[in-house]
């Protein structure tokens, strides 16, 4: 959902953990965020866990954003599942999932309503701030509604009942409460986070409260309505030298960050700006070679080495993000690349030399244009998964 007028939009991001020996999750977070329209966002619990629970949280959380993507009222499309969700009389008629929808309009009004999960967390300005509740009956069950309206940096955090029970016969008595949640995730919020590194935080100290051991699945689905940033990401000189011009000229004419990538490239830019390169000797990850600084560049660092583990933190993030607590903190050049283009940035400008470094032909290296190539589209394409809106020129 992108909205340019007020430079804001909506961005999303979930984390699970399997309850201990299982290897599907019986929670399922669906999110359908159109360019323009109405935002859907779904948590469904299935009841239990393993594949049963897998499929009946799948079928919750796809027909009820199915029917509100097709037009249904959304108080039509709970009423529709609700009398459709049958109940199991073997454990006291519980509903075989629960679930928690949320639609935001393209004004920024949200309308909730859930169906015995823990009650959402409503982040305005950073604090935690109570939603009114509407208790209802919907297709003969009762079913709570709040509503709303997301201020810029506001968020919005759907969880399972993993979250609240999380700590059960490990550390905690009786569970981390939801109060204590609301506590914990306010002390951790900040404008900046991304939603998913906002599930993480949650869905990661219910890993820490299960021992590792989680006693149930855990889910926890987070939105927020964020500003829309500008970064440029330049990777190589331009096949033609007599083109370098022109390609820097484009590159430090776009509003936002410039990032650069590779030694050759930082010397090009240096000579455009008139400046020069100083390299550090500081190695925070010895796997990875060091920054440089040019005046002029917010980041220089070296090429395809860099890339490549830039590459790798990417699709760590899109999966289980475990590597957000080493790259939310550390100063290697990959990681620094990782906090502007994972969480600053939304909108990203690729300028991608094709020139053929002297330095990568000695075939013991492994490294080619081609090795350059690959990681500039495995980049790109990794973080248009994370919903960044992204341009690619070649040169």
């Amino acid at each position: 959902m992108a909205w340019t007028a007020d430079r804001t939009e909506l961005e999303w991001g979930s984390l699970s953990l399997c309850k201990k020996g299982e290897e599907l999750c019986g929670d399922q977070a669906r999110a359908i965020v159109p360019e323009k329209g109405d935002s859907v966002l779904v948590l469904a619990d299935g009841l239990g866990s393993g594949v049963q629970a897998n499929i009946l949280s799948t079928l919750a959380s796809t027909l009820l954003s199915r029917m509100v993507e097709g037009g249904l009222p959304l108080r039509e499309a709970v009423d529709a599942l609700a009398r459709t969700l049958p109940v199991s009389k073997d454990r006291g008629n519980v509903a075989y999932s629960t679930f928690t929808i949320a639609k935001v309009t393209p004004e920024w009004a949200f309308t909730i309503y859930n169906f015995d999960n823990p009650e959402p967390l409503y982040l305005h300005g950073g604090k935690e701030t109570p939603l009114l509740w509407d208790d209802l009956e919907i297709g003969g069950k009762a079913v709570r509604r709040a509503r709303g309206r997301l201020a810029p940096e506001d968020a919005l955090l759907l969880m399972s009942d993993g979250a609240v029970y999380a700590g059960v016969g490990e550390i905690l008595n009786f569970g981390w409460t939801r109060k204590e949640i609301g506590s914990y995730m306010e002390a951790l919020f900040s404008p900046g986070i991304s939603a998913k590194n906002l599930a993480t935080l949650l869905v990661d100290h219910c890993r820490v409260l299960y021992n590792s051991r989680p006693g149930d699945d855990t889910t926890a689905l987070a939105l927020r309505r964020r500003k829309r940033v500008n970064a440029n990401l330049l990777v190589g000189p331009a096949t033609n030298p007599e083109d370098d011009g022109k390609m820097m000229s484009l590159f430090f004419s776009k509003e936002g960050k410039h990032l650069v990538c590779g030694g050759t490239t930082g010397k090009v830019c240096a000579r455009y700006l008139g400046t020069k390169v100083e390299p550090t000797l500081d190695y925070p990850d010895p796997a990875i070679p060091p920054i440089s600084h040019i005046e002029g560049v917010d980041l220089a660092t070296e090429g395809v080495i860099t890339l490549n583990a830039l590459v790798r933190l990417a699709e760590d993030y899109l999966g289980k993000n475990e590597r957000y607590f080493d790259w939310s903190y550390r100063e290697d050049g990959a990681s620094l690349l990782a906090r502007v283009l994972f969480e600053e940035a939304s909108d990203i400008s690729f300028f991608v030399g094709c020139a053929v470094n002297p330095a990568h032909q000695d075939p013991s290296l492994g490294i080619s244009i081609a090795t350059k190539m690959q990681l500039v589209e495995a980049l790109a394409q990794s973080l248009r998964r994370m919903g960044k809106h992204i341009r690619v020129a070649y040169f």
